[in-house]
């Protein structure tokens, strides 16, 4: 049973001066009873704008309403906006806040594909739709409902993006202004810096606002992340088209941009001009590399397994292989991560913390001793070669603990499954 039901009304001009239209009545009747019992939520959608409601030999028709059709409509919550783009995504706040995922939208044979498109567009896979053909009556006389279209064309799916865009860009930014950390060390030849969870359009409690990943376990659609992306790119001044995240593995391999791409990697490196990069962060530590004499730079994410299985030194070594960087010119941005006052590990598992230095953990003799990551990994690039002042790990706000300060970090370890996520970007300036 549909935990909410849709009724797409959006391309019908409802006129109360006209007869009842007993077909639609019954419909919203049946919808009522079917669905009022089990459904947490009954929703009508309407355009609120006379621009959009045109001549039914365009598909959209002019529906009749009586006093019992009023009535009915009073007893479902509706939503109603000049756009489509802007009404789904209304509904889809309500729909969140109630946590409810299986819906079931009714709606005009005709307009099932193109809503369809909508709802890929605003939702993700851990939504699952059914649909129902609405019959309607058109003055007097039972609509014959036109075939249903399979496919829109190119042209109307760039319509439904750009629609869908255009209002994403109308939405006011949530928990405060957009935050970017920088760090001293980095060169100005060089765009970078760390995100917070602020001044983003997500408003998931999770992941509100400024989440930057998207996947099909989470709530966030990739139009939400991509118009979060949009806006981080308008502040430091980078191109969001040219962006490539890592995709992690929590291994060591790194992408060489300009080689053949991996199928998963958690490292970047480029010397490419206007080309951002960015490594992915929610406890896991998002690093910055930046060689300003080579022009060279990468990104590392680095949880506990990809800090033991090498990969800060490896991106490292990628940048000294394929740019001929130097290790004394190579500076290294540890971003915010959990710290070793949250973090814990089973005791088989941080022995090999323990093992690399006991400095890396705290309680060893308990059955979770508590992990200091961050010190791992610069005691790592250390070894490597890396200078220690070339290092930055534990100043301003990119040491404090991502799990310590809700207010302005996503956190794997305090928010569950459903977490957000901040990245670090790096890119060379054109």
């Amino acid at each position: 049973m549909a935990e909410a039901v849709l009724i797409d009304l959006f391309g019908l001009k409802l006129n109360s001066e006209k007869n009842c239209h007993q077909t639609l009545l019954k419909t919203l009747d049946a919808v009522r009873y079917h669905h009022a019992a089990q459904a947490k939520f009954l929703c009508i959608i309407r355009c609120s704008n006379i621009s959009c409601e045109r001549d039914s030999e365009h598909g959209n028709y002019e529906v009749e309403t009586s006093n019992g059709l009023s009535t009915l409509f009073r007893e479902f919550e509706t939503v109603s906006n000049p756009s489509m783009a802007a009404c789904l995504y209304t509904i889809k706040q309500k729909i969140d806040e109630k946590n409810l995922s299986s819906i079931k939208v009714i709606v005009p044979m005709h307009r099932k594909t193109l809503v369809k498109a909508f709802i890929d567009q605003l939702f993700t896979d851990v939504y699952s739709f059914e649909f129902e053909d609405l019959q309607v009556t058109l003055r007097g006389g039972l609509l014959k409902q036109p075939t249903e279209i399979d496919k829109i064309t190119a042209q109307e799916l760039e319509e439904v993006q750009n629609e869908v865009e255009t209002h994403l860009r109308s939405l006011p930014a949530l928990k405060g202004e957009l935050t970017i950390i920088t760090s001293p060390l980095i060169s100005d030849i060089f765009i970078h810096g760390f995100t917070t969870r602020t001044g983003g359009i997500s408003y998931i409690p999770t992941l509100s606002s400024f989440n930057l990943f998207s996947s099909s376990k989470r709530r966030d659609p990739k139009v939400v992340v991509q118009e979060n992306l949009r806006r981080l790119g308008a502040a430091a001044g980078f191109d969001a088209k040219k962006f490539y995240r890592i995709k992690t593995d929590h291994a060591n391999d790194v992408w060489v941009m300009g080689r053949k791409e991996p199928e998963s990697y958690d490292g970047i490196t480029t010397n490419q001009r206007g080309v951002t990069i960015a490594a992915l962060g929610a406890d896991c530590i998002p690093i910055v590399f930046a060689d300003p004499v080579k022009k060279a730079c990468g990104v590392a994410h680095s949880g506990w397994r990809g800090t033991l299985l090498g990969i800060a030194m490896a991106t490292v070594n990628a940048m000294i292989a394929e740019y001929g960087c130097s290790l004394d010119d190579i500076v290294v941005v540890l971003g915010p991560s959990v710290g070793p006052c949250c973090f814990t590990l089973p005791r088989d598992t941080a022995a090999a913390f323990h093992n690399l230095d006991p400095a890396c953990v705290r309680l060893f003799d308990s059955p979770d001793p508590y992990i200091d990551i961050r010190k791992a990994t610069r005691i790592l690039l250390e070894r490597g070669g890396i200078l220690p002042q070339n290092i930055q790990d534990q100043k301003q706000e990119l040491s404090l603990c991502t799990s310590c300060h809700p207010e302005k970090f996503f956190s794997h370890v305090r928010d569950g499954l459903n977490f957000g996520t901040q990245i670090g970007f790096i890119s060379i300036r054109e």
